[in-house]
């Protein structure tokens, strides 16, 4: 795959964001046809579909905080001779062509694509088809600050197939995939999963616990928590459920307080049955299988815990993988949290809002990677090479 220079790659940015700048009145046209057909019973999926000047603005923002990046194709990573004479060079290269499944977000049209292109990759964006018209006048934004710097339209590719086709090209791709990020629910994962022939690298859903300490500061578990289920519900990094040490100080009064604060901020809360023997008259769970899944709803599971074994234990058989809070003071009984734990982010007296790769320095982002392999954590433009060696030799051979 030919490589492409810096210098040309920033020209195509610069161009694109001009292009999102002079052509607003269209984004936001587009993205009203896409509003006019959607139903607005999933409010969720709706505010990350709708696009605003503001939205705008900060897909230009994205391109402009890439563009500033060093370009991470090239980079040395390791160098050695050898005994026989072999200079061995361990250097970063594109991964080639990378596709990318999402829902409803426009603005990932532009992150995406500004990041795989900064790193020489290909990308294929498959967006959701209640966002077809804001994604395909992106693209064809994309197409033209590519033609203007005398660059083919395939280095960002839309693509609008139904579910059957999707499968059908993840079985058989008309071109050489080389990765694959669904970014999106536990069914898109699967059938992605099931279907494709090349590397897969989950973006996992959310499901994000918090757990307050027998030694937290409860004024602060307070803000934490309300900031991390309540600032924006439709985000993966949002918190979903709430465990509470039963050897807190004044333990059932910090429950009844926690939530009627949730309940007045309109969140539907499903307790545990020692928190109901509590919170009376609050919603029991009746099947444990809601502790496994993501709401981005305003709704919260709270639970109860007698121990930081008993509560690690509860996460890591239920979370996603994406993102644990532990509310304490004691920076040992934290750090034992933040080992065990088996998520991408854990925190100590933070909300897991912070997960995402402009709150953690690494700018744009891809995606939330919750695989272990190749990267874990925000997909930033540095985690969009793979690596290759260069071995020259004098004539060598292996005896």
């Amino acid at each position: 795959m030919k490589i492409i220079s810096t210098e040309i790659k920033n020209k195509v940015l610069n161009s694109m964001m001009r292009l999102l700048d002079e052509n607003r009145g269209s984004i936001l046209e587009a993205n009203k046809k896409d509003l006019d057909l959607f139903k607005k019973d999933d409010q969720a999926m709706y505010d990350r579909l709708i696009v605003t000047n503001g939205k705008i603005d900060g897909m230009i923002n994205s391109i402009k905080e890439v563009m500033s990046q060093k370009d991470p194709v090239g980079k040395t990573i390791s160098t050695q001779r050898l005994e026989n004479g072999l200079d061995i060079t361990n250097k970063t290269a594109p991964f080639g062509t990378i596709m990318i499944i999402y829902e409803s977000r426009p603005d990932v049209t532009i992150e995406a694509a500004v990041l795989a292109f900064k790193a020489s990759n290909k990308i294929l964006l498959k967006g959701g088809k209640e966002a077809l018209h804001s994604n395909t006048i992106l693209v064809e934004l994309w197409h033209s600050a590519l033609t203007e710097n005398g660059l083919p339209n395939n280095y960002i590719q839309q693509l609008t197939m139904n579910r059957e086709e999707t499968q059908e090209f993840l079985k058989t791709p008309t071109e050489k995939l080389d990765l694959i990020v669904p970014r999106g629910g536990e069914r898109l994962i699967n059938f992605v999963k099931e279907h494709a022939k090349c590397a897969v690298l989950v973006s996992g859903r959310g499901n994000n616990f918090l757990f307050v300490d027998k030694e937290a500061d409860w004024d602060k578990s307070i803000k934490v928590i309300m900031n991390a289920k309540t600032e924006k519900i439709s985000a993966c990094n949002a918190l979903d459920k709430i465990l509470i040490s039963t050897a807190i100080e004044n333990y059932e009064q910090k429950l009844e307080d926690l939530h009627q604060l949730l309940k007045s901020k309109g969140v539907e809360i499903l307790v545990d049955a020692h928190v109901n023997s509590v919170l009376k008259n609050a919603q029991r769970i009746k099947d444990d299988a809601v502790w496994k899944e993501e709401f981005l709803a305003m709704k919260c599971c709270l639970g109860s815990v007698e121990s930081l074994d008993q509560a690690v234990e509860k996460i890591n058989d239920n979370s996603g993988g994406h993102s644990a809070t532990i509310m304490t003071a004691n920076k040992d009984t934290a750090l034992q949290f933040m080992e065990e734990v088996d998520c991408a982010a854990v925190y100590q007296n933070a909300s897991t809002r912070f997960t995402d790769g402009g709150q953690m320095g690494v700018g744009a982002e891809l995606a939330i990677s919750t695989d272990k392999l190749h990267h874990r954590g925000p997909l930033g433009l540095k985690q969009l090479v793979t690596n290759k060696y260069y071995v020259f030799g004098d004539g060598q051979i292996r005896e």
